[in-house]
């Protein structure tokens, strides 16, 4: 498969990119920062400029090409406002479905966050902003079954530990942590096996292997 992955600077977005080189997929890299270019072509990527903040559903979908599958991996990042977490976490995300549905690109997978739907409606506290863009984000994407095939996977608290190969999944789990290497390999595995179609769920380190857990989604 082709797999446009967007914010593909990003160390999930890195770390997927290599494996699902590996797999035999080719990675479409969508980025806004010029300079990222080189190395993701390192990576072996076919690296995409796009600004989310910036462009329209349209001049999107025309840089996403003919791709089968698109994975949302974008994020405004630590340290950055709550405006951003709107922009970049929430709309971002909403205009990379409405563009993949205007290329008719089915596969569609959102990596977002334990606990999201838990947030302060009251606070503005940064945290809880970036709670809220994923939540409504998610609740967005889960609208769209009649033309994407989505998937929406919340990550426990991300480290760069070494991946595991194992997992703990479900609607809602006990909070943890994860590798970000193990959320690259859940993803992967639901892009090869066109897993979790139309499901949401919470993943943390665990004792099942990956590919057994994605298989029963």
């Amino acid at each position: 498969m082709r797999i446009a992955v967007i914010g593909g600077n990003g160390q999930i977005a890195r770390l997927l990119t290599t494996q699902l080189l590996q797999r035999g997929h080719r990675v479409t890299s969508v980025v806004r920062n010029p300079e990222h270019v080189d190395s993701l072509k390192e990576l072996g990527a076919d690296p995409v400029i796009a600004d989310l903040e910036q462009s329209t559903p349209t001049d999107l979908a025309k840089q996403l090409g003919h791709v089968d599958a698109v994975v949302f991996a974008a994020g405004a990042g630590p340290g950055s406002t709550a405006e951003r977490k709107l922009t970049l976490d929430r709309d971002g995300a909403i205009l990379s479905a409405d563009a993949a549905e205007l290329a008719n690109i089915r596969r569609f997978v959102v990596v977002s966050a334990i606990g999201t739907d838990t947030f302060d409606r009251d606070s503005d506290d940064v945290y809880q902003v970036y709670l809220r863009a994923k939540s409504e984000a998610d609740a967005n994407i889960r609208g769209r079954s009649a033309k994407l095939d989505w998937t929406i996977v919340r990550p426990g608290g991300l480290t760069d530990d070494d991946a595991t190969g194992s997992v703990k999944v479900g609607e809602q789990v006990e909070r943890g942590s994860i590798p970000r290497a193990d959320v690259a390999a859940v993803i992967a595995a639901l892009l090869d096996r066109h897993a979790g179609i139309h499901k949401q769920f919470e993943v943390v380190s665990g004792e099942e292997e990956i590919g057994s857990a994605v298989k029963k989604l």
